[in-house]
């Protein structure tokens, strides 16, 4: 016991580098064996932070390096996730900001250093990829002093470390001039610079829940830091809610602590460690266990509300219950319940049918990650539009805006500024960057959902997009929404090439040949402003007149391909989108085009 420990986050924008670091700490410091294969961004595990190269979750482990523990969080970079930043800041004593050498601070940035700035922490501040041919380290660290001023930081917090790295090849140096290959001199600052947790092992037992996980033989697993005292296996805890009302009263099963990226089974820890624990199945973030001597509850400060929310249905289409697993209402809501449970920004609330459940995130991301994760589960459903949840201040409606900043080749800029303003945006800052352009905006959310993929086709693909939640404002009045029309299904069946042939004119598709799709389906985008029912299963019909040369020669154009949250950005209010296992189809709420006539 007293081994001296060091708890530190690593914390900085979407892809600057943060999961690629932890793995080279994870090298160098002994924790693999020479021979052992090792995955890159072995700390992105399930599937969708590798396709997508961003970290989802928070995550834990730990190095020793000449006979100190260091634990090392690696947060989520992207503002969806925020809620996983802020409980596990809760966890350390100290941070790593990872600043990109060409990109600079972003907004996320801007984030995560306001949240450990106002826990006291004193950052050590690394400047990542160096090695990049438009890096500009010293400029990247006047920019990151201005931003600790701007966020009102202490002097003492102003007096900031800075090392120069490039994370992939596993070297960070003091000075630009050195020449070391490794990361010694990190290793060797957090040490010095990061305090050390405080340990009051003399007081009884004390930990907050900052995570939670499950596993398949011990159950749920508390994740937290020992705010006091010690803790042992078969000791008997009460787990306590954050008013202090006891939910359960049992013993600890078992007992782990971190060393590399194993959970190691061990019989006592100590105030200031982070332990994973088994035992109680009732456990939630922000929940406490204490000892019955002292049960008063850690502190534990609400996240931000989420701004954004979608309504979950079940599938009531035509092809319902023929591509997913799990169906129903029931086992929705359990998905849902269960989501809940480790993902303190998200909200669920039941509706007065009780087929329906809206969900509540952070963003667009969080919301799209949670579809794409169920899907892959076996899901199937129906969602709504996303919509923006606003708030009543003083009698005045108020709405969420965000900071946008979209670096942009100078050719497509004028075009970007455009749209935002069209989105009802304002522009805080323009600067030039070689032969970029850096444009920076505030615009209201609602403005932001469809934005992405309008921006991206506008610039053919090569404008990088940050957004970041800031405040609540007045409500900014209207917003055009999608400007085309939708081609619907008049009836079931499968498509076929000659109707489709035969409609071209009329827009884009959004299906191909052979598709099976039902009534109501939107097969298309119209190449005007309304609605235009069109049968994409009229078949030829059969002569005894060999058909000319010439009828066969029609090209069929590309069906447009879209992404989930593609998908998400393109429905209006009155469409849902059916999300399956192996499909994404968009269809119009009420079917039966007389029907709809009727309502609409």
């Amino acid at each position: 016991m007293n081994q001296p420990i060091r708890n530190i986050a690593i914390i900085a924008h979407v892809d600057h580098g943060k999961t690629t670091l932890v793995d080279q700490m994870l090298l160098q410091s002994g924790t693999f064996r020479e021979n052992q294969e090792v995955t890159e961004r072995v700390m992105d595990s399930n599937d969708l932070e590798r396709e997508r190269g961003i970290t989802i979750m928070a995550k834990n482990t730990a190095v020793n390096w000449k006979g100190t523990k260091i634990n090392i969080v690696d947060t989520p970079g992207h503002a969806d996730f925020g809620g996983e930043v802020e409980r596990i800041l809760k966890m350390v004593n100290g941070v790593i900001l990872l600043v990109d050498a060409a990109e600079g601070p972003l907004p996320q940035t801007r984030f995560v250093l306001r949240k450990s700035l106002a826990l006291g922490y004193r950052p050590i501040v690394l400047i990542n990829k160096i090695d990049r041919k438009d890096a500009r380290p010293e400029e990247v660290v006047n920019e990151v002093f201005d931003l600790f001023v701007s966020l009102d930081a202490s002097d003492e917090q102003l007096d900031f470390p800075v090392l120069y790295a490039v994370g992939v090849k596993g070297f960070a140096r003091e000075n630009l001039s050195d020449t070391n290959e490794d990361l010694v001199p990190l290793f060797d600052l957090i040490v010095r610079h990061i305090p050390e947790p405080e340990r009051p092992t003399e007081k009884p037992f004390k930990m907050l829940v900052s995570n939670v996980q499950w596993n398949d033989y011990v159950g749920r697993i508390a994740i937290g830091r020992v705010e006091q005292g010690i803790v042992e296996r078969n000791q008997q805890v009460l787990l306590v809610n954050r008013n202090g009302e006891i939910k359960e009263k049992s013993k600890i099963t078992k007992l782990f602590t971190y060393s590399g990226l194993d959970k190691v089974a061990v019989d006592q820890c100590e105030a200031g460690d982070i332990v994973a624990l088994a035992g109680y199945e009732k456990a939630e973030i922000g929940d406490s266990l204490t000892s019955d001597q002292d049960p008063e509850p850690v502190p534990y400060y609400d996240i931000d509300k989420p701004t954004i929310a979608m309504y979950f249905r079940v599938n009531d289409s035509p092809f319902a219950g023929k591509e997913g697993k799990y169906v129903t209402s029931n086992m929705i809501k359990d998905r849902l319940m269960r989501e809940l449970r480790t993902n303190v920004s998200l909200k669920v609330d039941t509706t007065e049918n009780p087929d329906i459940f809206k969900v509540s995130g952070r963003g667009e991301l969080q919301l799209a990650i949670l579809v794409e994760t169920m899907r892959r589960e076996g899901y199937e459903f129906a969602v709504s539009r996303p919509e923006v949840l606003f708030q009543e201040i003083e009698g005045v409606q108020h709405e969420p805006v965000e900071e946008v900043v979209i670096t942009v080749d100078e050719e497509y800029s004028s075009r970007v500024i455009e749209i935002l303003m069209s989105r009802k945006g304002t522009m805080a800052g323009m600067t030039s960057e070689m032969d970029m352009i850096r444009l920076d905006f505030r615009v209201p959310s609602r403005g932001l959902i469809g934005f992405r993929s309008d921006i991206l086709t506008e610039t053919r693909g090569t404008a990088m997009i940050h957004q970041q939640f800031d405040s609540y404002e007045p409500y900014k009045g209207d917003i055009e929404g999608r400007k085309n029309g939708a081609l619907i299904a008049l009836e079931n069946g499968d498509v076929t090439q000659y109707a489709l042939e035969g409609l071209q004119d009329r827009g884009q598709f959004i299906i191909e040949p052979g598709d099976p799709v039902y009534q109501g389906q939107v097969v298309g985008i119209h190449s005007r402003n309304d609605d235009l029912i069109v049968n994409v299963v009229k078949k030829k019909n059969l002569t005894n007149h060999r058909a000319s040369q010439s009828s066969d020669a029609v090209k069929l154009s590309t069906a447009r391909k879209m992404s989930l949250e593609q998908f998400m950005e393109f429905i209006e209010d009155d469409e849902l989108l059916e999300v399956t296992p192996s499909n994404f189809r968009v269809r119009k709420k009420i079917r039966d085009p007389h029907e709809r006539k009727r309502k609409g």
